[in-house]
């Protein structure tokens, strides 16, 4: 992986999600207040599906964790970005779906908009959720491969904790 672009936000990490896995009841909990706690500015992303899957008191609770917008939806052209380009990603859960469509640089909502300008780039690591039978289709290892030779580390989140993931980012603002 390339060392941080200029430009990047020393100290933020993107948190980009997709919905499966439990996302509502798992993103904040796992990852967003964890990752918070070591001192990251979270810059959250999610699919339109993901959002769609949050009530209102769990975006709350997930927005409660960065003073920059939950967002879902592309900014209008005459609007300022809401977010900073972060310093690394953390994307999870990741669908196949969304695994699929970052592997081929397939760009159709705003979480992966960001992580299309991103890999390769910055450091990111990619946990999937997906069925079990996932694996068995011809396309699927392409994918990881694709990702994995962009440098972003890619593995399945599996019933581990999600908190997991965060180990596994560059040495965050807290042990700077």
């Amino acid at each position: 992986m390339a060392g941080d672009p200029q430009g990047t936000e020393p100290g933020c990490l993107g948190l980009v999600a997709s919905a499966c896995g439990g996302v509502e009841t798992r993103l904040a909990a796992e990852l967003a207040e964890p990752a918070a706690e070591r001192g990251w500015r979270l810059a959250i992303t999610l699919t339109p599906t993901a959002a769609s899957w949050f009530c209102d008191r769990q975006l709350a609770r997930l927005q409660a964790t960065t003073d920059l917008d939950v967002r879902w939806t592309p900014r209008l052209p005459d609007r300022p970005r809401p977010h900073p380009d972060p310093a690394a990603f953390v994307v999870a859960p990741a669908s196949a779906g969304s695994v699929a469509k970052l592997a081929l640089g397939l760009a159709d909502n705003q979480a992966l908009t960001v992580l299309g300008d991103a890999v390769g780039v910055v450091p990111m690591i990619v946990g999937y959720r997906v069925q079990p039978t996932r694996p068995a289709h011809p396309a699927w290892q392409g994918h990881l491969d694709a990702l994995a030779g962009a440098g972003a580390h890619v593995t399945d989140l599996g019933g581990a904790p999600w908190t997991r993931l965060l180990d596994r980012l560059p040495a965050g603002p807290a042990a700077r």
